[in-house]
């Protein structure tokens, strides 16, 4: 039975690890078997519908969803395997937050790999934008539960316990483009400027 079996592809660790979300340069045997078989996988997830996106110099690897007007005929029933989801006003702040924190680390970090940002300092940045209040530890319990969030989508990763630090991974750029960055800001800011 095991001979029916067609033969194990190289490039199915690679693939593996791109539908279950990014793959970063520092996995250097998965990036090397990506890089070195990126024809064929774009092939492989373009036949289901998907778009593989490899930033080289950035050092990173991620699947999008062919939109609408990409997909060739025949394509147009093919199911959604990525479903987009709506973030909260909190969640969007945080993700804002965390953009800024990389734009600034790559502006400024010549020696650092990472872009690292302390919890107390994103505590800091975060009360900017609520009205002031005396139960500053509702407020920390919310902004935790959205790192949970962006941590869950791959945008934050756990640093260090103490003192609590996050690290912001490549993909929010990605994700979050300069562009888009100011106009989510600029909104953000009416928000906060409103209550």
């Amino acid at each position: 039975m095991q001979n029916d079996l067609p033969e194990f592809c190289e490039w199915s660790i690679p693939a593996v690890k791109l539908l279950r979300g990014v793959v970063y340069a520092e996995d250097e045997r998965v990036w090397g078997v990506l890089l070195s078989n990126k024809s064929a996988l774009e092939e492989y997830f373009f036949r289901i519908g998907l778009h593989l996106i490899i930033d080289e110099p950035e050092g990173i690897a991620y699947l999008r969803q062919l939109s609408d007007e990409e997909k060739p005929d025949g394509y147009e029933n093919l199911p959604r395997l990525f479903r987009t989801s709506r973030l909260s006003y909190e969640q969007t702040l945080l993700c804002v937050l965390a953009r800024d924190e990389f734009r600034r680390f790559e502006e400024e970090e010549m020696y650092n790999e990472r872009c690292v940002i302390d919890e107390a300092d994103l505590f800091d940045q975060w009360k900017v934008f609520f009205p002031a209040t005396d139960d500053e530890v509702k407020q920390l319990r919310k902004m935790r539960e959205s790192i949970n969030k962006l941590k869950d989508l791959g945008f934050l990763r756990k640093f260090a316990d103490e003192p609590p630090s996050w690290e912001v991974r490549r993909i929010l750029k990605a994700r979050l483009p300069a562009s888009e960055l100011e106009e989510l800001r600029r909104q953000l800011v009416e928000a906060a400027e409103k209550q």
